[in-house]
């Protein structure tokens, strides 16, 4: 999908090392990322977050505290950004995004990151309506939240605003907000997740293999069959995912497709263990905490899923 340039093959030695190149601390102080090809992210994860080189031995044994991760570039930064609507140029396109900074927001302090992805047919303006799917009241002024745009597009099932990721569009427009965010806020690169409902769903599992730098992902009601995408970062991610067990529009065996890939990438068992909120379950024997919850119902956002997913965020 992405032609490798330099520049990439750079991003890709820098995230292995987990460093920041000269190049990507330029990028962060410019409205886009277009100069730079492929997924050159800001950084990876540290090792201290699960991943390649990381040592994931106390997932399994209860554990969950984790010391905070490096800052980003932007941390201490006299011109933060502030809460608002944002605006990259991604191919000559316009793309759009609200950001949500908490009110009290300290330059010092390293706070988690969150992207809440709207379902086909919605708008950035709906996940705010929505208080960025009920997280936002939850975080308590601990995180930072983007709610993005998706464009007009179609398949053979459905069409409407969403994320196609025609010609890799959404990912580059992903990549030049990481970029924004990190060179222009203090945030903790160790807890940057992703969650959504349905198209948001699907994306969510997406970047969790197109990017290295999310910690975890939180899907409802998503697949990975709709979104065309590369996997390239196969380690292991914690995942948590809901979906609907009577879901007409993303079935349900489309969504246990997604999280068989998952736990397949996190080196899981088949024995499961119940946890809350019920029914879900969480696999065992995996490198990551891995959980799914299949609730009762259809193609819905699930209404213990806010809860569920900020308490699983919170253990990172």
């Amino acid at each position: 999908m992405v032609n490798a340039t330099p520049q990439a093959a750079e991003g890709k030695m820098c995230r292995r090392l987990r460093c920041v190149t000269a190049a990507a601390l330029a990028c962060a102080v410019l409205t886009s990322c277009q100069n730079l090809s492929g997924h050159d992210e800001p950084r990876a994860r540290s090792e201290g977050a699960a991943g390649e080189g990381a040592s994931t031995s106390g997932w399994d044994s209860g554990s969950s505290t984790r010391t905070q991760g490096p800052g980003t570039p932007g941390c201490g930064s006299a011109r933060p950004l502030t809460s608002g609507d944002y605006t990259e140029n991604i191919d000559g396109t316009s793309r759009n995004y609200v950001l949500d900074v908490p009110t009290a927001y300290d330059t010092n302090t390293k706070y988690r990151l969150v992207f809440v992805w709207h379902p086909l047919g919605g708008s950035a303006g709906q996940v705010v309506a929505g208080g960025y799917n009920g997280l936002k009241s939850l975080a308590n002024s601990t995180a930072i939240f983007v709610a993005a745009d998706g464009l007009d597009g179609s398949n053979s099932e459905a069409s409407g605003t969403g994320w196609w990721n025609a010609n890799g569009g959404d990912m580059r427009f992903l990549m030049a907000m990481l970029y924004r965010l990190f060179g222009n806020l203090c945030i903790d690169q160790d807890r940057v997740f992703s969650t959504g409902f349905s198209f948001g769903g699907m994306m969510s599992y997406t970047v969790g293999y197109e990017f290295r730098s999310f910690r975890a992902v939180a899907p409802c009601s998503g697949d990975l069959q709709v979104i065309p995408h590369e996997e390239t970062f196969t380690d292991s991610l914690p995942m948590m995912a809901f979906h609907g067990s009577s879901d007409p529009i993303v079935t349900p065996a489309r969504g246990r497709a997604a999280r068989d890939k998952y736990l397949t990438r996190n080196r899981c068992g088949t024995r499961t263990q119940p946890v809350a909120p019920s029914p879900c379950v969480q696999y065992q024997g995996c490198d990551v905490p891995t959980i799914w919850c299949e609730f009762p119902g259809g193609h819905q956002p699930w209404p213990q899923e806010p809860q569920a997913t900020w308490e699983f965020f919170s253990q990172f």
